[in-house]
């Protein structure tokens, strides 16, 4: 059978010796490191999904934000635009008013200068007729002379008005 000698007790009691002692100053230290590193590589995943689902809120905010300054922008010039438009169309209003009134107040003066010229020709016709009339009297009455006076008058009523420029408009 089998022969059970010291030196084998001796063996078997120094492995479990040993086993003990590395179990004790080897093995537990070792699980202990793994163990924490274990945790903090869980709680490293933790944070980062933290972050990550963090980072998706905030970009989701800022999306949102984004659309509404997008939003407000266009509703501002859009609000200028029409602004805009107004100011132009009350200015062209305006323009066209003045030009309006102006056109009037040129029509007015024409027609004041056309009648007070008108006047001073109906008098200078008038002056000169009673020249006329006052030289064909004092003169002798032959035909000649009466036809060249009228002839003379004929020359100086139409070198004064513009030689018959009384068209109206």
């Amino acid at each position: 059978m089998i022969q059970i000698n010291m030196n084998l007790v001796y063996t078997i009691i120094n492995l479990v010796v040993l086993y003990l002692l590395l179990r004790h100053f080897l093995i537990r230290p070792v699980t202990q490191i793994m163990e924490k590193r274990k945790q903090m590589v869980e709680e490293g995943f933790k944070n980062a999904q933290d972050m990550q689902d963090q980072a998706a809120r905030m970009k989701q905010e800022y999306e949102e934000a984004l659309n509404g300054a997008k939003q407000e922008s266009l509703r501002i010039v859009d609000s200028a635009r029409r602004s805009a438009k107004a100011e132009y169309d009350r200015i062209v209003g305006e323009a066209g008013d003045k030009a309006g009134s102006i056109i009037e107040s040129a029509k007015e003066t024409v027609r004041v200068e056309r009648e007070k010229t008108m006047k001073e020709l109906q008098s200078q016709i008038a002056g000169l007729a009673v020249a006329s009339a006052a030289k064909i009297m004092s003169g002798k009455g032959d035909g000649q002379t009466d036809s060249s006076l009228y002839d003379q008058f004929l020359k100086e009523t139409a070198g004064e008005t513009g030689e018959g420029s009384e068209n109206e408009d």
